[in-house]
């Protein structure tokens, strides 16, 4: 390497660079990656606060491990930031979560050093366990390693893999990146020899010895060392944090400060000598070594572009996101109505929920990152009396899809189900795109399902939801409203019923939730044409409204139904089954294609997809040329 006055980034082009550093370097380089990623993420939007926090993990596991021959398999990898810049995407970085660019997430086809493609939590520790069978089976000798927050831990899933873990007995690293508690000074100390008595091989030799040599006399032996196992374990109940894990078949290694390097390094290579499950509990801050974050890690943990002086975003126009008008509607309905009951996974500020939990935290549930315990719960609330409304985003709900089957919709119970980023998210890539639930909803019995064309509609698709004797769910978008002000006594709507909001005898333009104004626009464009569209918002997918779909395909001979949802098993769907043997008619389908969605910004993202007015318009003219 270069002399130390020059940076030492531009010189890392693998982890093979990062092994030639010595200890001083390592600790300037996880700087200048610091700085690098806040210079990057500033413009581009991002997971700032949990990148920034595993730093020093990032560049101890790459110096430990020989990846990519030791395959490294982040928990929901929005913590890969420093993964990818310093495994050869250096120079790509400023392209992150941008179309054709870098992904925000671990992906495959991008590099080898990305073991596999993830983006949803707690998926890590059943993958890396696979991953150890699969080596195991084929008599290979590779190191497997898994980084799950302390979040992800508290997904149902990841205790199902530690519970096989503990029974395959193979060897694998767990290291849990725990970033809620802080590393206290007074504990630190005792941690500190915990650590380095439990990491140290000569402790497992002699404790080893020292049992054999006890066994070995006569008559009195094996007693003392069973008084010695028992009074072992009892200081270990007290003394070692880790004792849940090791009941579980793990070693447990821990707590280690996540920001020191060597510390970590020489935990690491303790846990890389075993031949067992070791889980290595490491503790990292949220926002190291950029203050707004550390001061405010929650909305550091995704955020837009902001000013990197002042720590601000960027606002990008005026008015009211979805998810803030859900919120304070939620809000408002729940003073009329004390049966309503708030639930989330681990997403109350990104759902809406902080004033509603201000207000009423007995009445609010944030489960953790569980969402199928979060809706059998609801159902259970339901079952009880309660109106219990079950915010999570399009993107984790599928988790729980035998939930909603199985313990709402079958029993009938009046759960309502708010589904944020319905449609496309953007920037976070197939992942967390939310463009199948109107395909895996539509076909459940008893649920009402149905979408806002502005936040006005939402408020009163939320007070239709609550009035409803059954499951209802409502899909809205990750973007801003029409800046409409809100109503003061929002009221329930005719369920089923649609909207006629133009009236022509050319074309029927069929549109649902975020698809309606751009429908209007299609309509627009086309009437300079002297072409008449009637514009119908179907607000309701189930029940969908079919006696004005019929009414109005049998005046025009002609559909456009539109929908921010893929194709198969969607709204269009829904219409043409309607439609058959009832009315002849030429039908398009405007829709997202069966395929997902890589990210890039939302505008670029519906424009590609063709659902933008002038690219409606243009579809309806085809439509129309077509008519004989």
């Amino acid at each position: 390497m270069n002399s130390p006055e020059q940076p030492l980034l531009p010189q890392i082009n693998s982890p093979e660079d990062l092994r030639k550093l010595d200890l001083p370097q390592l600790k300037i380089l996880a700087q200048e990656i610091r700085d690098y990623m806040l210079a990057v993420v500033s413009v581009n939007g991002g997971h700032l606060a949990p990148n920034l926090g595993v730093v020093e993990l990032t560049l101890a596991l790459h110096t430990v491990f020989d990846t990519p021959s030791d395959q490294l398999i982040w928990d929901v990898g929005h913590q890969c930031y420093a993964h990818k810049i310093i495994t050869g995407r250096r120079d790509q970085f400023p392209t992150l979560r941008q179309a054709g660019g870098l992904a925000g997430f671990p992906k495959r086809e991008e590099s080898p050093y990305d073991a596999f493609d993830t983006g949803h939590s707690s998926t890590s520790l059943s993958l890396a366990t696979a991953f150890a069978a699969s080596r195991d089976l084929q008599g290979q000798k590779h190191h497997v390693v898994a980084v799950i927050g302390d979040g992800a831990l508290t997904g149902g899933m990841a205790y199902e893999a530690l519970n096989h873990l503990g029974d395959l007995q193979t060897g694998l690293t767990i290291v849990l990146n725990d970033n809620e508690m802080s590393i206290d000074q007074n504990v630190g100390a005792m941690s500190n020899y915990l650590v380095r008595m439990r990491t140290d091989p000569r402790y497992g030799k002699t404790k080893k010895d020292l049992e054999q040599l006890l066994r070995k006399i006569p008559r009195v032996g094996p007693q003392v060392a069973k008084t010695i196992d028992r009074f072992k374990d009892s200081l270990k109940h007290l003394l070692v944090p880790g004792m849940l894990f090791e009941e579980m078949g793990l070693v447990y290694l821990g707590p280690v400060d996540g920001h020191d390097i060597a510390a970590l390094r020489r935990v690491l290579k303790r846990a890389k000598q075993m031949d067992k499950p070791v889980l290595v509990h490491v503790l990292t801050r949220k926002g190291q070594g950029y203050a707004p974050a550390r001061e405010n890690p929650d909305k550091f943990h995704g955020i837009g572009p902001f000013d990197l002086a002042s720590g601000q975003v960027k606002e990008n126009g005026s008015g009211l996101t979805y998810t803030q008008v859900f919120g304070e509607t939620l809000a408002a309905l729940a003073a009329a109505d004390p049966k309503i009951i708030s639930l989330t996974a681990a997403m109350s500020a990104g759902a809406g929920l902080d004033k509603f939990t201000n207000i009423y935290p007995e009445r609010a549930f944030d489960v953790g990152i569980a969402e199928q315990h979060a809706l059998t719960f609801a159902a259970g609330l339901a079952a009880c009396g309660f109106r219990p409304v079950a915010a999570i985003y399009s993107s984790f709900l599928q988790r729980g899809y035998d939930q909603i089957l199985h313990d709402i919709c079958l029993p009938n119970l009046p759960v309502t189900l708010a589904i944020d980023r319905a449609g496309i998210v953007g920037e976070d890539g197939p992942t967390h795109q939310g463009i199948f639930d109107l395909s895996y909803l539509g076909n459940l019995p008893n649920l009402v399902l149905m979408a806002p064309k502005d936040e006005q509609e939402l408020q009163q698709m939320l007070a239709t939801a609550l009035a409803y004797p059954g499951p209802a769910a409502l899909r809205y978008p990750r973007d801003k409203g029409r800046g409409l002000s809100l109503l003061k006594d929002p009221q329930p709507l005719p369920v089923g019923r649609a909207e006629i909001l133009r009236e022509g005898k050319d074309l029927t333009i069929f549109a649902l939730g975020s698809m309606v104004y751009p429908a209007l626009e299609a309509a627009e464009i086309l009437a300079r044409q002297e072409i008449e569209a009637t514009v119908l918002n179907a607000r309701f997918v189930k029940p969908l409204d079919q006696k004005t779909l019929l009414q109005t395909v049998k005046t025009t001979g002609c559909l456009l139904t539109v929908e921010e949802n893929v194709q198969s098993g969607g709204f269009g769907q829904a219409c043409l089954t309607a439609l058959q043997g009832k009315v002849q008619a030429r039908v398009e389908i405007a829709a997202l294609a069966n395929q997902f969605v890589p990210q890039g910004k939302r505008a670029e993202l519906l424009e590609q997809a063709g659902l933008t007015g002038q690219k409606l318009a243009q579809r309806a003219l085809l439509l129309l040329g077509g008519r004989g």
